[in-house]
């Protein structure tokens, strides 16, 4: 069975009760700093990783809260995606 769960300052997915994804942030101040993106190797290519970057979006969103998308997956993700502009902190250069 698959499921996706938050836990602590993350989400995961999970088959039969073992972690096959998951994504985790720090909140810092009004932001919540995307850390870590992780994507089992036999799922990747379903865009697993996208739908865990949802989540955090929508959790922000919910919260108020801003994001710096500090791990490179995110990064990425939020460079090709309009929608999630408006909560990019962009980190100093």
């Amino acid at each position: 069975m698959k499921e996706m769960v938050q836990e602590g300052n993350g989400f995961a997915m999970k088959i039969d009760g073992h972690v096959v994804a998951e994504i985790t942030f720090v909140p810092q101040g009004e932001a919540l700093v995307i850390t870590h993106t992780f994507v089992s190797e036999v799922l990747r290519g379903r865009k697993i990783g996208e739908e865990l970057v949802s989540r955090v979006v929508s959790h922000a969103r919910e919260n108020n809260k801003k994001i710096v998308p500090a791990c490179s997956f995110a990064h990425a993700l939020f460079r090709r995606k309009k929608e999630y502009q408006d909560l990019w902190v962009r980190e100093e250069e």
